[in-house]
């Protein structure tokens, strides 16, 4: 049975846009008028057509201006499970940079924006802290090749800055890292993390940061991580933020072989 006639479209204008055709100047597809002549189609059809391109990602609409072929983007890989090396979690602080590096891609972290807030719903839950009571949380943009990849806010009990870590509060990368910082002034280690990954779409301001369709055809990744002291105390939650369009995410069990974890290490 052949396909309905919109998807034959639909493969069509994937085949042209595959092949380059509108991937200089604007990138935009002819008007509908132009699509229904062509293809002696409906105006139905060439919607269902490009709705069909739409939710593959392979164009978006804008109203008032017309559908557009989506850029190619390069994915970037983050490794949600510990460093082998390290026992560190992926997609933080060094890490990051490190496997942005591994996959010849140049990152670029904003200085922390940094902050006090009270404790609700994911934050008091994770933390395991009334609602209301106070957080510090280290706020940073992410970048790789100058295209903005995600975002990241980190929460820690107040307890912590009175116990004497005082660097959590200020706004300066803590080059070491807050896990290695946290261990060598408090004496607290990272026992182990625990990640719940949630899909939802963009609110307006991720739509305008990462430039998305504002039709919320690319979904947001969001990782709530918390973080285990040896005692199994949470002592930070980290919320971070990822477009689907262009992240991948890999999880390491066991012996995998160094090339594929390390993809630089076989030169």
């Amino acid at each position: 049975m052949p396909d309905p006639r919109y998807r034959q479209i639909a493969a069509d204008l994937r085949r042209r846009i595959e092949s380059g055709e509108w991937s200089d100047g604007e990138r935009r597809l002819p008007p509908e008028p132009a699509l229904e002549e062509e293809y002696g189609a409906s105006r139905n059809t060439i919607r269902e057509a490009v709705k069909w391109l739409t939710t593959r990602g392979l164009v978006s609409t804008q109203p008032g201006r017309g559908t557009f072929v989506n850029e190619k983007i390069r994915p970037f890989i983050t490794t949600l499970s510990a460093d082998q090396a390290t026992g560190l979690g992926g997609g933080e602080g060094v890490a990051f940079t490190r496997e942005a590096e591994l996959q010849f891609m140049v990152p670029v972290t904003t200085e922390p924006e940094v902050g006090i807030q009270r404790a609700k719903g994911d934050t008091a839950q994770g933390l395991r802290v009334p609602e209301g009571e106070s957080l510090v949380f280290r706020h940073q943009k992410r970048f790789i090749d100058t295209r903005p990849y995600s975002l990241q806010t980190s929460f820690y009990p107040m307890s912590l800055v009175q116990r004497g870590a005082m660097d959590l509060l200020n706004a300066d990368n803590i080059e070491r890292g807050t896990v290695a910082y946290l261990r060598e002034t408090l004496g607290i280690k990272q026992a182990g993390y625990r990640d719940v990954i949630r899909v939802r779409p963009p609110d307006a301001t991720e739509t305008a940061f990462f430039n998305l369709p504002e039709d919320g055809s690319v979904a947001i990744l969001e990782t709530l991580r918390t973080a285990y002291d040896s005692g199994g105390l949470p002592f930070r939650l980290t919320m971070s933020v990822f477009p689907a369009d262009r992240n991948h995410f890999a999880i390491n069990v066991g012996d995998v072989p160094d090339e594929v974890v390390s993809p630089d290490s076989t030169g």
